[in-house]
């Protein structure tokens, strides 16, 4: 969990900017048709011909948006590649390349960084995805990590927020909140391990929610699902920043409202034992947890015979007229205003 002290140490000084970047991507292939040239020249070459191209990029910072004392450096290479595809998923699409840019202080050796490698590999190997360029530079503080996705899609299955018409459906990928109580359990822990070095923290009981914060999947499986069903959602969105967030991005992009039901949402009963050893309720945790990266789509009521029962899916509520608002329907059947309280770039600090 904490930096293993045995591993070598090697100053990045020693290899210099362009050796460095050699030596961290000299494994990497190019899978692709459409990776037509990677990295070693000024620029990558992609063509995706008939198809329409996608392209997301991320920002993760140290401090803000991970924590080095119980991120592994792996965990988070390979994290920030979902955070990626998961944006070109939730378009309808098939991510094909990244580009990947770090900034890292003195205080970083080769050794880490190469664990840092490690994981954006194997997210790359695991997604077939190609890493097709990047760059890196130095840093006054800590680890600065920009990567951006390329993907594509026919024009007739590209999805976006808006298009969500009245009486479709609510759907969602999997489970919520497991992320956020994960989170919750790793805060604790390393607050134990501050005010004790020799404690050695047991993690079992909560294996599927650290994991989940540590090393999540983006839902390319849905989408394979989708197409394979022959669905293509009206509009569809990724949860990035909490259930309640996203709601309220898709009606607004689609000038519509949402009756969403609390008995619906898709809690795993680890994210209930541990909202309750936290205090906290389960549908706060799905509802403004955030880092779940399932996807979150409508789509029309016809469609709803070929998802009924599938496990990988769950209708939670389905569209409104926008004068209605996005209201959350409790097992009382009280209607309660979603408000967004997830993850704000931007909020005091």
């Amino acid at each position: 969990m904490f930096e293993d002290r045995n591993i070598p140490k090697t100053s990045l000084a020693q290899l210099g900017e362009f050796a460095l970047i050699d030596h961290l991507t000299q494994t990497f292939e190019l899978k692709n048709k459409s990776s037509k040239l990677g990295i070693g020249d000024d620029a990558a070459v992609i063509n995706h011909e008939k198809q329409q191209t996608v392209i997301s990029t991320d920002l993760l910072i140290e401090g803000i948006h991970f924590d080095l004392s119980y991120m592994p450096l792996k965990h988070l290479g390979y994290k920030a590649v979902m955070v990626n595809l998961s944006d070109l998923y939730a378009m309808n699409a098939h991510p094909t390349q990244i580009t990947v840019s770090i900034a890292v202080s003195n205080r970083f050796t080769l050794e880490a960084l190469e664990a840092l490698y490690e994981g954006l590999a194997l997210a790359c190997k695991n997604y077939t995805v190609d890493l097709v360029g990047g760059d890196t530079t130095s840093s006054t503080s800590g680890l600065i990590l920009s990567i951006t996705a390329i993907g594509e899609v026919s024009k007739n299955k590209l999805t976006r927020r808006r298009g969500a018409q009245i009486n479709d459906l609510l759907v969602v990928s999997g489970d919520l909140g497991a992320a956020y109580t994960g989170l919750q359990v790793l805060e604790r822990e390393k607050a134990v391990f501050k005010a004790n070095p020799n404690a050695q923290p047991d993690l079992s009981p909560y294996s599927y929610s650290v994991g989940r914060q540590l090393k999540p999947e983006a839902r390319k499986d849905v989408i394979e699902l989708l197409d394979e069903l022959k669905i293509v959602p009206t509009a569809m969105i990724d949860i990035s920043d909490g259930l309640s967030s996203e709601v309220l991005h898709l009606a607004k992009a689609s000038a519509v409202g949402f009756h969403l039901f609390e008995e619906k949402i898709p809690i795993d009963p680890e994210v209930s034992f541990i909202s309750e050893e936290f205090k906290i309720n389960p549908t706060t945790a799905a509802l403004n947890g955030g880092e779940d990266y399932e996807l979150l789509f409508t789509i029309a009521q016809s469609d709803y015979e070929k998802i009924k029962n599938h496990p990988l899916l769950s209708v939670i509520g389905h569209v409104v007229e926008k004068k209605a608002g996005c209201q959350l329907i409790t097992g009382l059947r009280q209607q309660i205003e979603l408000t967004a309280q997830g993850w704000q770039s931007f909020k005091d600090q």
